[in-house]
Protein backbone atom coordinates (compact mmCIF):
# COMPACT_ATOMS: atom_id res chain seq x y z
CA UNK A 1 0.00 0.00 0.00
CA UNK A 2 1.38 3.65 -1.30
CA UNK A 3 1.25 6.51 0.87
CA UNK A 4 -1.32 7.74 -0.55
CA UNK A 5 -3.81 4.72 -0.35
CA UNK A 6 -2.56 4.94 3.09
CA UNK A 7 -4.00 8.12 3.50
CA UNK A 8 -6.88 7.78 1.60
CA UNK A 9 -7.81 4.32 3.72
CA UNK A 10 -7.51 7.08 7.03
CA UNK A 11 -9.49 9.42 5.92
CA UNK A 12 -12.61 7.15 5.31
CA UNK A 13 -12.62 4.51 8.06
CA UNK A 14 -12.15 5.41 11.89
CA UNK A 15 -9.02 3.81 12.72
CA UNK A 16 -6.31 4.57 15.65
CA UNK A 17 -4.77 7.42 15.29
CA UNK A 18 -1.49 6.11 15.00
CA UNK A 19 -1.92 3.80 12.89
CA UNK A 20 -0.80 5.93 10.02
CA UNK A 21 1.30 8.22 12.10
CA UNK A 22 4.76 8.30 12.13
CA UNK A 23 5.46 4.85 12.62
CA UNK A 24 3.74 4.96 8.90
CA UNK A 25 6.44 6.91 7.81
CA UNK A 26 9.43 5.12 8.67
CA UNK A 27 7.63 1.57 7.47
CA UNK A 28 7.53 2.86 4.14
CA UNK A 29 10.97 5.41 4.34
CA UNK A 30 13.32 4.44 1.81
CA UNK A 31 15.74 1.45 3.26
CA UNK A 32 13.47 0.51 6.48
CA UNK A 33 12.78 -2.74 7.25
CA UNK A 34 9.99 -4.63 5.49
CA UNK A 35 9.86 -8.02 7.11
CA UNK A 36 11.83 -9.26 3.49
CA UNK A 37 15.08 -10.71 3.41
CA UNK A 38 17.15 -10.18 -0.11
CA UNK A 39 18.81 -11.89 -1.65
CA UNK A 40 20.82 -10.69 -4.56
CA UNK A 41 21.37 -12.42 -7.56
CA UNK A 42 22.60 -9.91 -10.21
CA UNK A 43 23.73 -12.99 -12.37
CA UNK A 44 20.07 -13.82 -13.44
CA UNK A 45 19.77 -10.98 -15.66
CA UNK A 46 20.69 -13.00 -18.11
CA UNK A 47 17.59 -14.55 -17.66
CA UNK A 48 15.61 -11.08 -17.49
CA UNK A 49 16.74 -8.70 -19.86
CA UNK A 50 15.40 -8.71 -23.61
CA UNK A 51 17.70 -10.79 -25.46
CA UNK A 52 16.97 -12.29 -28.59
CA UNK A 53 15.50 -16.18 -29.03
CA UNK A 54 17.12 -18.69 -31.45
CA UNK A 55 15.20 -19.27 -34.00
CA UNK A 56 14.49 -22.67 -35.69
CA UNK A 57 17.90 -22.03 -37.80
CA UNK A 58 20.44 -21.47 -34.71
CA UNK A 59 18.19 -23.12 -32.27
CA UNK A 60 20.56 -26.17 -30.57
CA UNK A 61 17.38 -28.23 -29.41
CA UNK A 62 16.85 -28.26 -33.09
CA UNK A 63 20.31 -28.35 -34.40
CA UNK A 64 20.75 -31.37 -31.64
CA UNK A 65 18.79 -34.29 -33.82
CA UNK A 66 20.79 -33.92 -36.69
CA UNK A 67 24.09 -34.89 -34.75
CA UNK A 68 24.87 -38.12 -33.90
CA UNK A 69 23.45 -39.27 -30.93
CA UNK A 70 27.27 -38.79 -29.35
CA UNK A 71 27.89 -35.31 -30.67
CA UNK A 72 24.15 -34.39 -29.92
CA UNK A 73 24.80 -35.42 -26.24
CA UNK A 74 20.74 -37.19 -26.96
CA UNK A 75 20.21 -40.33 -24.93
CA UNK A 76 16.95 -41.44 -27.00
CA UNK A 77 14.62 -40.44 -29.92
CA UNK A 78 10.88 -40.96 -30.12
CA UNK A 79 8.96 -39.96 -33.21
CA UNK A 80 7.86 -36.66 -31.91
CA UNK A 81 9.74 -36.03 -29.37
CA UNK A 82 13.14 -36.89 -27.85
CA UNK A 83 15.60 -36.80 -24.55
CA UNK A 84 19.16 -34.89 -24.27
CA UNK A 85 21.48 -34.45 -21.81
CA UNK A 86 21.35 -30.40 -19.94
CA UNK A 87 24.45 -28.98 -20.99
CA UNK A 88 24.78 -26.64 -18.08
CA UNK A 89 23.18 -29.34 -15.52
CA UNK A 90 21.66 -28.22 -11.82
CA UNK A 91 22.87 -31.59 -11.28
CA UNK A 92 24.11 -34.76 -12.73
CA UNK A 93 22.21 -36.54 -14.74
CA UNK A 94 19.89 -33.58 -15.97
CA UNK A 95 18.42 -34.78 -18.63
CA UNK A 96 15.78 -32.02 -21.09
CA UNK A 97 12.95 -33.71 -23.11
CA UNK A 98 12.06 -31.73 -26.44
CA UNK A 99 9.96 -32.50 -29.17
CA UNK A 100 11.45 -32.05 -32.89
CA UNK A 101 9.09 -29.24 -33.60
CA UNK A 102 10.04 -25.79 -32.67
CA UNK A 103 7.41 -24.82 -30.54
CA UNK A 104 7.85 -22.25 -27.59
CA UNK A 105 4.75 -23.20 -25.32
CA UNK A 106 3.20 -26.55 -23.60
CA UNK A 107 -0.30 -25.54 -25.24
CA UNK A 108 0.89 -25.62 -28.81
CA UNK A 109 1.93 -29.23 -28.78
CA UNK A 110 0.19 -31.71 -30.31
CA UNK A 111 -1.63 -34.43 -28.57
CA UNK A 112 1.24 -36.99 -29.83
CA UNK A 113 4.04 -34.67 -28.69
CA UNK A 114 2.31 -34.12 -25.18
CA UNK A 115 1.39 -38.12 -24.76
CA UNK A 116 5.65 -38.84 -26.02
CA UNK A 117 6.87 -35.63 -23.62
CA UNK A 118 5.04 -37.17 -20.78
CA UNK A 119 6.16 -41.15 -21.89
CA UNK A 120 9.87 -39.96 -22.43
CA UNK A 121 9.72 -38.50 -19.24
CA UNK A 122 8.23 -41.10 -16.93
CA UNK A 123 10.51 -43.98 -18.68
CA UNK A 124 13.90 -40.89 -18.11
CA UNK A 125 13.25 -40.85 -14.01
CA UNK A 126 13.37 -44.67 -14.22
CA UNK A 127 16.43 -44.82 -15.96
CA UNK A 128 18.01 -42.64 -13.99
CA UNK A 129 16.97 -43.93 -10.83
CA UNK A 130 18.45 -47.60 -11.97
CA UNK A 131 21.36 -45.79 -13.10
CA UNK A 132 22.39 -43.40 -10.10
CA UNK A 133 20.48 -44.40 -7.42
CA UNK A 134 18.48 -40.89 -6.42
CA UNK A 135 16.15 -40.49 -4.17
CA UNK A 136 13.94 -38.07 -5.83
CA UNK A 137 13.29 -35.09 -8.86
CA UNK A 138 12.58 -31.94 -9.89
CA UNK A 139 10.46 -31.72 -12.99
CA UNK A 140 9.02 -28.71 -14.81
CA UNK A 141 9.02 -26.92 -17.46
CA UNK A 142 10.05 -23.01 -18.09
CA UNK A 143 7.49 -21.17 -20.01
CA UNK A 144 8.48 -17.69 -21.81
CA UNK A 145 11.62 -15.90 -20.67
CA UNK A 146 9.65 -14.01 -17.80
CA UNK A 147 9.47 -17.41 -16.17
CA UNK A 148 13.17 -17.61 -16.66
CA UNK A 149 13.24 -20.17 -19.34
CA UNK A 150 16.89 -19.71 -21.24
CA UNK A 151 15.79 -20.69 -24.13
CA UNK A 152 12.29 -20.00 -24.58
CA UNK A 153 11.70 -20.51 -28.12
CA UNK A 154 11.71 -24.21 -27.72
CA UNK A 155 9.90 -26.16 -25.99
CA UNK A 156 11.94 -28.27 -22.66
CA UNK A 157 10.94 -30.09 -19.51
CA UNK A 158 13.57 -30.53 -17.32
CA UNK A 159 13.64 -33.61 -14.88
CA UNK A 160 16.91 -33.19 -11.75
CA UNK A 161 17.60 -36.18 -10.21
CA UNK A 162 18.09 -35.24 -6.58
CA UNK A 163 19.79 -36.99 -3.42
CA UNK A 164 19.75 -36.64 0.25
CA UNK A 165 21.81 -33.90 1.27
CA UNK A 166 22.91 -33.23 -2.41
CA UNK A 167 23.06 -29.34 -1.70
CA UNK A 168 26.72 -28.40 -0.81
CA UNK A 169 28.65 -24.99 -0.09
CA UNK A 170 29.95 -24.60 -3.55
CA UNK A 171 26.84 -23.13 -5.33
CA UNK A 172 26.57 -20.34 -2.58
CA UNK A 173 29.51 -19.67 -1.38
CA UNK A 174 31.60 -20.06 -5.04
CA UNK A 175 29.14 -19.52 -7.31
CA UNK A 176 30.21 -23.08 -8.88
CA UNK A 177 28.19 -26.73 -9.28
CA UNK A 178 30.36 -29.85 -8.27
CA UNK A 179 29.44 -32.61 -11.13
CA UNK A 180 31.25 -35.99 -10.26
CA UNK A 181 30.92 -37.10 -14.08
CA UNK A 182 31.43 -35.36 -17.57
CA UNK A 183 28.32 -34.99 -19.71
CA UNK A 184 29.03 -37.74 -22.14
CA UNK A 185 29.97 -40.75 -19.68
CA UNK A 186 26.74 -39.82 -18.15
CA UNK A 187 24.82 -39.65 -21.55
CA UNK A 188 26.23 -42.93 -22.36
CA UNK A 189 25.13 -44.95 -19.20
CA UNK A 190 21.85 -43.56 -19.69
CA UNK A 191 21.83 -44.49 -23.51
CA UNK A 192 22.78 -48.08 -22.70
CA UNK A 193 20.27 -48.52 -19.82
CA UNK A 194 17.54 -47.13 -21.60
CA UNK A 195 15.78 -49.92 -23.51
CA UNK A 196 16.76 -52.55 -20.90
CA UNK A 197 15.16 -50.31 -18.05
CA UNK A 198 11.12 -51.40 -17.71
Amino acid sequence: MGLEDADTVAQGVDLPADLFGAERETEFAAGAPDGFSRLWVPHRMAYVADHTQPGAADCPFCAAPAKSDADGLIVARGESAFVLMNLFPYNGGHVLVCPYRHISTYDEASAAEVAEIGFLTQHAMRVIKEVSGCHGFNIGMNQGEVAGAGIAAHLHQHIVPRWRYDSNFFPIIARTKALPQLLEEVRAQLASAWDVTS
